[in-house]
């Protein structure tokens, strides 16, 4: 049996082609968000990006995680969206917290967490979603998320909060103005995404206290926001997924151990533990 299994948050998507004997083929492109992108975008992209990757391979089965796919419109969106590009394939579809899960915690009980572009949580009992810490997107929420400490390192420069050292830095790097960013954030498509990029600067500058102070405070309203609702936290391990996870895992350690919570598993992306849970 061939499966595609997908996993697609906002910024980007990695597809994995599992193949029998478990040859698998690995690719990616741009992240499918039903809130950002409609239909006719989403079948353009999946035909000029995936299909000359699949090279008419015959798929049984495609196993599709996304974010925004816990809403019921927007997971219908996106699996007639597959089945217009791709055939009418059997097409199962589940958000990106169950991606986490999955491949955090497998078929064990945990505390699933995601930092990545977005952010989110949730206690997974070891076959299914329990209890989910609801997030509110990146205007309201998205507390930890890389478009949560974009935007403060945002407001540090446009509010003129950085150090001189840091600002010199930021100019160097992103060559750009307060103009320019406000055309980005407030008119231009996927906003959330263009203040992720940012978060990058706080990984080039770790040990000014500035960009500590930052990452500590950012990741901590995600402890504070969401991990402390979930009472099954105290009795198991609490694993993470994403790019912002996986960069700063020391400053996870740290949070974890001062509000006594025991740290499991840190992955830059799910992929590999959803190739496992599929094969």
């Amino acid at each position: 049996m061939v499966k595609l299994i997908v996993d697609s948050g906002a910024t980007k998507a990695e597809w994995c082609l599992l193949m029998e004997k478990g040859k698998k083929k690995t690719f990616f492109t741009q992240g499918i968000s039903p809130y950002f992108l409609n239909k006719d975008q989403i079948i353009d992209l999946l035909k000029k990006k995936v299909l000359p990757k699949l090279k008419n391979a015959t798929i049984d089965e495609i196993h599709y995680y996304g974010t925004g796919c816990a809403n019921i419109e927007n997971a219908t969106l996106v699996k007639t969206s597959l089945q217009a590009a791709l055939g009418k394939i059997n097409i199962k579809i589940n958000h990106d917290l169950t991606a986490a899960a999955r491949a955090l915690c497998g078929h064990e009980k945990g505390v699933a967490c995601i930092l990545g572009t977005g952010s989110g949580s949730c206690f997974y009992n070891g076959k299914k979603i329990a209890k989910i810490s609801t997030g509110l997107g990146y205007v309201l929420g998205d507390e930890g998320s890389g478009a949560f400490l974009g935007k403060k390192v945002l407001q540090h420069y446009l509010y003129n909060i950085f150090e001189e050292e840091l600002m010199a830095k930021f100019d160097t790097k992103f060559a750009t103005s307060k103009n320019e960013i406000l055309e980005y954030i407030y008119k231009k498509p996927l906003p959330n995404r263009y203040m992720a990029s940012y978060s990058m600067f706080l990984a080039e500058n770790r040990g000014h206290y500035m960009i500590e102070n930052i990452i500590e405070d950012g990741l901590n309203e995600f402890f504070f926001q969401h991990l402390l609702r979930i009472n099954e936290i105290w009795k198991t391990k609490v694993h993470f997924v994403g790019a912002v996870a996986f960069g700063f895992k020391d400053v996870l350690k740290e949070l974890c151990n001062s509000y006594g919570f025991e740290l499991g598993s840190v992955l830059k992306n799910p992929m590999q533990g959803l190739v496992t849970y599929h094969q």
